[in-house]
Order: C-alpha cells, then structure tokens, then sequence
C-alpha cells in the first residue's frame, strides 16, 4: 500500500505542528476462526481488515491516530489531524525514504490460505470426538481452531521503509470433566507462525486427549497441602512464572514509571547466579517471534539477566528515547489501531546443567509442577500468584500421586534468588499477553527448576 503514494509528503505533513518524529503502519490481515461446543460448530469466521495508523512523538508524547481507508487524500487527512495534537520543536531535516527491505519472516510448509475451510472445520471435529471417546466423564469440550497472515508496512522520517509479513496457526482444546460433585478442566493450545505442518507434530486428536486426561485424572487427584515447601516446576509447565514474574518488570515503560520493582537495579542481583533471563524475538517460528517489530526494528535476542545479575531491560522506541538508548527491537501492536508499546517476545530462563530427574531425585518431599495455569504480578512489588492446572507430590525423589487446586505464591526477586538446580532442558508455552488493553502472541520457555522453597496454597 505505502508504495503507491507519496510517504515522504505525508510524513511531512504529520510534523507540520512540530514533532521529533513520525511513522506510517499499514496493515492488512485475514483470519479464519472455527469454533466447536458442546458437539455443534458454534462459529465460523472468516475476516479481512487492513488500515494505517500515523505517529508523532514530540517532546517524549505521542500523538496518534488511525483510519481505515486507505487512499492517498485519507492518509493525508488522517497526517493533518496527528499534526493539530502537537506543539513541538519544527521538523527541519529532509526525509528520504531508502530502498524497501523485506523482512525474511518464516518459510511456510502449507500455508493455510491453500486448506479448504471443510479441512478445517474437520479438524476441529476430530479432536471434539477424540475428548468426548476419551471417558465417560467428560461432560464438555471446547475446541478452537485459528489462522491469520498478517502483513505490514513501515516507514519512517528517519527514512526507514520496512515491509513485513506473519503466517500463524493455533489450535486449543478445553475439556470439562464432572465425578459426583466434582469438577475440573483440562486445557492444551499449540500455536507457533506456521501453517498447516503444525498438525504434523501433534494431531488434533493428541491435543484433544491431553486436554480431556488432564481434566479427568484431576478427578481423582487429592487436594494439594498448602505450606512452605520445595517446588519443581518442569520444562513442560511452559514459562508462566519468568513472563509474570520478572518479564514485565524489565518492560522499560513500567520501569521508567517506577511501577517494577526492577527500576534502578541494574548491575544488581535480582537473581540466584544459576538463572540467566533472555528475550528472543528471533527463534524460528515461535509465537512471539518476527523479522522486524511494529515500529521496523529489526528482531534481538536481549540478555535481561545474566548469571543472576540485571543487565538491562526491554525497549520500544519511546522508551529508548526517554533513556537515551536504541531499542532492543520489542515496540508491539495488537493492530494498526493501536500505537506501540514495549512488550515481550519471546521470554525465557536459559538452561543450565542439571539433569531433570537427578533434580526431582534431591527432594524428599515436595511438589512437582508439570503445567501451569494463569498467574498475575503486581509489578510494583514483584508479588505474584500462579495456578498449578497439573501437578503431584514429590515423595523421596520420586514424582508420586497427583494432586489439585495448587497454587503458587511468592515475589519475584525473591524466589528468583531462590531457585537451586536449573536443568539442561527446554519447554515453551504460548499465550496471548494483555497490556494496555492490547494482546499481542508470546511465548514462554524454562528449563527444569528448582525453587527451594515457596508458598504453596491448598488444603490446610
């Protein structure tokens, strides 16, 4: 779309009131959503939409503004109005725009603009039927089959011209199972920018069924002790615990605002020497990866912490300004109709050296962890709390009965200092992560941990 009008005419439009600088973001998309409960295809959607948003940012505020039409003489309109919200310094450098570069993205086996909407409601069949065969008591499912593409284009009055494209595919199956009085859920999502090879690693019936025996083998289980205790969180739990409760304190717009308890550490230990925290926007085909971000910088991996010791944190380009740095290349958007803001992408602690199973063996008595639920953080504080949706006794070294309704209570430094092993493998979860009233796509990642001791709350 940028291609076919004048950019440099309406970027210089946008400073007309002043300004340190603008940018232009088209973007266009298609989805396709099929949704299935309680036995009946509830939803088919199939959706378009495209629009351009312009920025100013004037004195370290950001004026902005979007529309979705998209003809020359409406994004001329669309720069005059940004323009009317800033009073600032005259914009007196020249704008000439570079040669367009084209973000790699990721190779895309079956793309599924090439699948029949039929496939794919199919799909979404065939793992509703494998939760409702998997016992009797399972009471309802839900399942929940997406894709989008996603393409982009930026330019900027540094003269950046950036043009970026996203094909991504999710899957999700919630399963309810009932016994007597009670109740519980099991719930598994695959999701990652790709097409339809992702039914190659996991089918939707293998989806379906790890759902459905996670809600009925919760039927059975105990209710967790609550108490101070060892906990080992398991590559598979994903990495709720390092997005919640450290990812969104290295996020520079909160530590700017004195709302992390991470601001002003730098250089200070924030946790144990065995924990290493990294943002990698670059790991291939991941949810929260890309080529460039939302405002065309292009992809890092950031070292947040290394070997326990805070090294920096996540910046858009707002951000960086404010701090007189560049940015680590994590200024995101839910679409064209919000601004950026920082945000992670890919968050994970690093492994480390420790076998998983000679860590299970060193506790006596515990719990152990095999996949997390939801979990919130009071950024101020750090204090955070987090479901345990699967997780069993330790006893003597061994992984031994399971047990329900845990969950996991702490702050964040301080449990960070307090991890003692950390393993040598790897596990992701995916999610959609809420700031700002905006949800981008990320990805978590840990290795195997230990936590020598936190509160967990069940039963007395």
């Amino acid at each position: 779309m940028l291609d076919s009008i004048d950019v440099s005419r309406a970027l210089r439009r946008a400073l007309a009131g002043g300004g340190d600088f603008a940018d232009i973001y088209y973007e266009e998309g298609s989805a396709t959503t099929v949704i299935c409960e309680d036995g009946k295809i509830e939803k088919v959607l199939a959706a378009t939409d495209r629009g351009i948003g312009i920025r100013v940012i004037s004195d370290l505020r950001t004026a902005y503004a979007y529309t979705n039409e998209t003809t020359e003489s409406a994004i001329l309109s669309l720069a005059e109005t940004v323009s009317r919200a800033v009073r600032g310094n005259v914009f007196d450098r020249p704008i000439d725009l570079r040669g367009k570069i084209t973000g790699p993205g990721f190779p895309i086996e079956i793309p599924p603009s090439g699948i029949a909407l039929t496939d794919k409601v199919r799909l979404v069949e065939r793992a509703e039927q494998a939760a409702r065969c998997a016992d009797a008591r399972v009471r309802q499912v839900m399942v929940v089959y997406r894709d989008g593409v996603v393409k982009a284009q930026i330019a900027n009055s540094l003269g950046d011209f950036i043009e970026t494209s996203r094909t991504g595919t999710v899957f999700m199956t919630q399963v309810v199972a009932a016994e007597g009085e009670s109740i519980q859920t099991g719930y598994e999502p695959v999701g990652s920018f790709k097409g339809f090879e992702i039914f190659r690693e996991k089918s939707p019936e293998e989806i379906a069924l790890t759902a459905a025996h996670r809600a009925v083998m919760m039927l059975s289980a105990r209710k967790a002790p609550a108490g101070m205790m060892p906990v080992v969180l398991s590559a598979e739990a994903g990495g709720t615990m390092v997005h919640e409760a450290i990812g969104h304190g290295l996020e520079a717009d909160l530590a700017q605002a004195g709302m992390s308890v991470y601001t002003g550490k730098i250089g200070l230990q924030v946790a144990s020497p065995l924990v290493t925290v990294i943002d990698d926007a670059t790991i291939p085909h991941a949810r929260g990866s890309f080529s460039f971000d939302d405002e065309g910088t292009p992809a890092q991996r950031t070292m947040l912490v290394e070997n326990g010791i805070l090294k920096g944190y996540l910046y858009d380009r707002l951000a960086a300004m404010k701090d007189g740095c560049a940015s680590t290349g994590n200024g995101r958007r839910e679409s064209y109709q919000a601004k950026p803001i920082v945000r992670m992408s890919n968050t994970l602690i690093a492994p480390g050296t420790s076998a998983p199973e000679s860590i299970i063996r060193e506790v006596e008595h515990g719990l152990f962890v095999r996949k997390m639920g939801g979990g919130q953080v009071n950024t101020v504080n750090g204090d955070f709390v987090f479901e345990v949706s699967e997780g069993y006794l330790i006893d003597k070294g061994a992984v031994g009965e399971p047990v329900r309704g845990a969950t996991l209570t702490g702050n964040g430094p301080e449990v960070l200092k307090k991890i003692v092993r950390v393993g040598t493998d790897l596990g992701f979860g995916i999610g959609t992560c809420g700031k700002d009233g905006q949800g981008v796509p990320v990805a978590d990642a840990q290795p195997t941990l230990l936590i020598e001791e936190i509160t967990v709350g069940g039963a007395a």
